[in-house]
């Protein structure tokens, strides 16, 4: 016997459903197994403890505190370096008004503490002198320090302005080592230079420092606040190179964006070589334009390179070809993925207000620990056998379907909430938890709504089999309305929130959309196939579907009829099926009984007129 229609789309659903569990499992063994990840998701800082980093604002002598609105401004920004790097439950707040404190969950990777302590800002510099130039000028040519012989070891490096159907085409360019900057000297150009990238700039004493400058001594030098306005001394990360810089000519602010992505060749082939894309805004766009402009008349020297300095160090020193005239620039050369999105990272959340040291970095507690996670979960258990109490009292075995559905939705949730853990540095803190929670009730709702709907339908003198396809379509609007509701609250809630409440409003929004899917795959298959079963669909007493509890009267085959309130009043029957009627239908009785009730006043009058 061919199975009918809605039992095929059933087990189709429950197929695509097994597939999904399948999948999400099959995620987390090939985690477990390749990348070292565990069955226990991530804890938040407020369940597990983490690092606390102290950071206090480096001032030149004689500059005022910072501001409240610098302050705020920082942490600002150092939380979005955190969130790129996939730190998740991060707290970043105000200590006092100097400090600014950063706590990270768990044992934070050397690239995110990277991001933390680069807290300068960003600044573009011109490249005057360098002692990686194999043909210094004699401005930049102190006596006593030896000029270095270029090596092949040195990585070529490509800034590129991107197409936007503008003719620039960008400037090749050489990467130079990471440089930090070091605070001008105290004397003047006795020639007013005519731009930052003059030589005029490079006075005797600023060359007896260069000279002297030890890269060794490099974080000692005060580079971070120097004055914007004045030349630099500065040093590469590895003390390999030294440079002098012009003043500042674009700022990390003037910068709207940077990723990083493989390049493209002029035929549209992926290269598979890494770069950092830069889009400067309307002032940053002038303001490169014109550095640019100007560099490319420095073909073949050292003056052809500008500087990007952050936190007293030139993470790049790359050349120009052409000017960069639209506001695009594709810094390349032996990056791999994670550095280049390291450098992109670093130039879009470069820009802080003021300059930052760390005072502290320490080891911290959990601030509720197991006891408050266990409590958690103990809550979160009560909730669920409350639900089952109510299902198994009001549904009889019709429960078995909530608590089978609220079984695959745990597991699901699980499996997401592992991934998203070890995958996208997700963690969970007590306010997920507590969304976790309040997932369960409002997943039984879904489940409410649909069973009573399949019972009113039953009651206007539908077979099972139609109840639960007709009862369905209602539902389901139903259903999808409250969700979205629900839906857009988590997304709000997400978007303006931060700290611990965005964990709410994550496992909020994730369980939500859960919930949806194990109603359409899972819930509504399973009662597609209890309805062509002999128990469901004769309407057995602890059934769920007793039609005398329902207040329909059987007529034979799993056929039953609208209810009749029959018989005497008193009888338990009757009262449950005047209880279980609708409005509508309570409305359709009284009208009958009116009627009735006329129709009788109206056969004595006959009577006695007769």
């Amino acid at each position: 016997m061919a199975r009918t229609t809605p039992v095929k789309k059933a087990w189709r659903a429950l197929a695509w459903l097994l597939v999904i569990i399948i999948g999400l499992t099959g995620i987390n063994v090939y985690g477990v197994l390749a990348h070292g990840w565990t069955w226990a998701p991530k804890l938040a800082l407020d369940l597990e403890g983490g690092t606390q980093i102290i950071l206090s604002p480096q001032l030149a002598d004689g500059q005022a505190d910072p501001t409240r609105e610098q302050l705020e401004q920082a942490v600002g920004i150092i939380r979005q370096r955190v969130d790129a790097s996939g730190v998740s439950e991060a707290e970043i707040t105000t200590q006092g008004d100097r400090n600014v404190v950063v706590a990270l969950p768990g044992e934070p990777d050397q690239a995110t503490l990277d991001r933390i302590q680069s807290s300068a800002k960003l600044e573009f510099r011109a490249v005057i002198c360098s002692t990686d130039d194999p043909a210094p000028s004699v401005a930049c040519t102190p006596t006593g320090v030896p000029t270095p012989t270029p090596t092949a070891e040195t990585d070529p490096t490509v800034v590129d302005g991107v197409d936007d159907g503008t003719t620039d085409e960008g400037a090749a360019t050489e990467e130079t080592p990471a440089a930090e900057e070091t605070p001008a000297t105290s004397d003047e150009p006795t020639t007013e230079p005519a731009d930052a990238s003059d030589e005029a700039w490079v006075t005797p004493a600023l060359l007896e420092q260069y000279a002297a400058f030890d890269c060794a001594a490099i974080e000692s030098s005060g580079n971070n606040v120097a004055d914007p306005t004045k030349p630099l001394v500065t040093c590469d990360d590895a003390g390999t190179a030294k440079f002098i810089l012009g003043p500042v000519e674009v700022s990390g602010e003037m910068i709207s964006d940077a990723t990083s992505s493989t390049v493209t060749n002029a035929q549209g082939i992926n290269t598979g070589v890494w770069a950092v894309n830069i889009e400067f805004n309307g002032t940053g766009t002038d303001a490169f334009s014109t550095v640019t402009s100007r560099l490319i008349g420095y073909d073949g020297t050292v003056r052809n390179r500008f500087a990007i300095v952050l936190d007293g160090s030139v993470i790049t020193s790359p050349g120009t070809n052409d000017p960069i005239t639209n506001g695009k620039a594709q810094i390349t050369g032996s990056f791999d993925q994670d550095s280049s999105k390291a450098l992109a990272d670093k130039l879009k959340f470069g820009a802080l207000p003021i300059g930052f040291q760390i005072e502290s970095n320490e080891v911290i507690s959990a601030t509720l620990g197991s006891s408050q996670l266990q409590s958690g979960l103990i809550a979160g258990l009560i909730g669920l056998i409350l639900v089952v109490i109510y299902s198994l009292f009001q549904y009889r075995a019709l429960a078995s379907v909530t608590i089978a559905s609220l079984v695959v939705a745990g597991v699901i949730t699980y499996l997401i909430i592992n991934i998203l853990a070890w995958r996208n540095g997700y963690r969970l803190s007590l306010a997920g938890v507590a969304g976790l929670i309040v997932a369960i009730g409002l997943t039984a709702d879904s489940f409410i709504v649909y069973f009573e709907r399949i019972r009113d339908e039953l009651r206007d003198g539908r077979s099972l089999v139609g109840s639960v396809e007709a009862g369905w379509k209602r539902a389901l609007r139903t259903v999808l309305a409250a969700k979205a509701v629900n839906l857009l609250s988590a997304v709000v809630l997400f978007v303006l929130a931060v700290g611990n409440v965005r964990g709410f409003a994550l496992t909020l929004g994730l369980t939500t959309i859960i919930d949806v899917l194990v109603v359409v795959l899972f819930t509504h298959p399973i009662l597609q196939l209890l309805a062509t079963t002999r128990f469901f669909s004769s309407g057995h007493p602890i059934s769920g579907l007793d039609p005398k509890a329902l207040g329909a009267v059987y007529r034979g085959r799993a056929q039953f009829r609208a209810p009749v309130v029959a018989g005497p009043k008193g009888t338990g029957a009757a009262k449950e099926a005047v209880r279980r009627q609708t409005i509508a239908e309570r409305k359709a009785a009284e009208l009958e009984e009116s009627s009735a009730s006329q129709g009788t006043a109206s056969k004595g009058t006959e009577r006695k007129d007769s």
